[in-house]
């Protein structure tokens, strides 16, 4: 039986891993689990979306060795029946804090594919990697939201594949159709003569819209269109000034940070994923989910799952600029059945990955209760 979930990561922050456990907290506790949402910093815009039946317990620390004396503490008094853990640095206290409440399961989330990005990460990052890669040891079970992503961590991890387990995120809600209605307050959106292509994620490296403008400018050689990419990142600037050096800044917008996608998606004529790599692209999966066209790079891992190689949206090389842009262009000529979409976006429903979730975490605390 399971009463009380502990589910622990560092921040609320705008990323697509952070969201996913936030919904799973809300659904989870829509089942009737009491769950307390763990964080260490919890000013995210995430935060807003957390269910008033969750109880959110911030560390507010940042010092390693007192956000783990806190968890300890947490741990102490709380007594869940089980610790579901994301990001490197959440699960490494988790794992450790095993050591000190062996009654309580560890299960361990992974949002990437461990077999890339490394050279991506400053040196703190990589030893940070190298710390999760030891504590996964430890976990009870591991999580990954794709099968690339559990692909990897087998090859990576092979003396622990038997505790690896494939649950998708809970990505499509029952009240994603009625946001996708909702008005978007942008003027591109209420003039419907030229086509929007849109995209979304963090403006961060791994999401490689450099590729898209580039790939963008080669479809306005051939057709007029816009470009509207929402997100925040590092990269804003680079990518501002890479739009004005195409020649393409007059099509080009970046709105920022929504916390509404879908009702952009719902009014694009396409929507765009470019990344060098994914765990399991949540924002591919509502876009079509809304009726929208997708097309997206062939990167680990995800899309080729989620497009069922190529059925549900064209897959292109990575940062292969005009297989992009004629892709785009095709996509555009000749949409797929909007219906059609959705109904492929329905496999990925909240509903069942949060049963699976509970499932598991059931089989988990029955088997350490056994061995112990």
């Amino acid at each position: 039986m399971i009463d009380r979930v502990a589910i622990y990561l560092p921040s609320l922050d705008g990323g697509g891993a952070e969201r996913a456990m936030v919904e799973l907290a809300n659904g989870l506790s829509a089942e009737g689990v009491s769950v307390d949402l763990v964080v260490v910093r919890d000013n995210g815009p995430w935060a807003s979306l957390v269910s008033d039946d969750v109880t959110m317990i911030a560390l507010r620390t940042r010092s390693k060795l007192l956000e783990f004396l806190k968890f300890l503490r947490y741990l102490h008094h709380a007594q869940p029946d089980t610790v579901l853990a994301g990001g490197a640095s959440s699960i490494v206290s988790a794992s450790l804090a095993r050591r000190v409440f062996p009654r309580i399961p560890v299960i361990a989330r992974i949002s990437g594919d461990l077999s890339t990005g490394l050279d991506e990460l400053s040196l703190k990052g990589r030893l940070v990697r190298k710390l999760q890669d030891g504590a996964l040891m430890l976990t009870d079970v591991i999580v990954a939201n794709s099968l690339g992503s559990s692909a990897a961590i087998r090859r990576k991890l092979p003396r622990i594949s038997n505790r690896i387990h494939t649950l998708h995120n809970p990505v499509v809600w029952p009240n994603l159709a009625d946001e996708s209605r909702k008005p978007v307050a942008h003027p591109w959106f209420r003039d419907d003569r030229l086509p929007i292509v849109l995209s979304a994620g963090r403006l961060e490296p791994v999401k490689d819209h450099a590729n898209l403008l580039r790939a963008f400018a080669l479809v306005l050689q051939d057709r007029d269109a816009r470009l509207v990419v929402l997100g925040e990142g590092r990269q804003r600037p680079n990518l501002v000034r890479l739009a004005h050096e195409l020649g393409i800044a007059h099509r080009v917008d970046f709105p920022g940070f929504r916390m509404n996608p879908f009702a952009f998606m719902a009014k694009s004529q396409l929507f765009v994923l470019s990344s060098l790599h994914e765990g399991m692209p949540n924002v591919l999966i509502q876009a079509m989910a809304c009726g929208t066209p997708v097309v997206s790079t062939d990167c680990p891992s995800g899309p080729r799952e989620v497009l069922e190689d190529g059925k549900w949206g064209p897959l292109v090389p990575v940062g292969d600029s005009l297989s992009l842009a004629t892709a785009i262009m095709e996509t555009l000529e000749r949409p797929p059945d909007p219906a059609a979409l959705i109904q492929r976006a329905s496999a990925f429903s909240a509903e069942a990955s949060i049963r699976a979730y509970l499932n598991l975490m059931r089989r988990t605390q029955a088997s350490r209760h056994t061995h112990q």
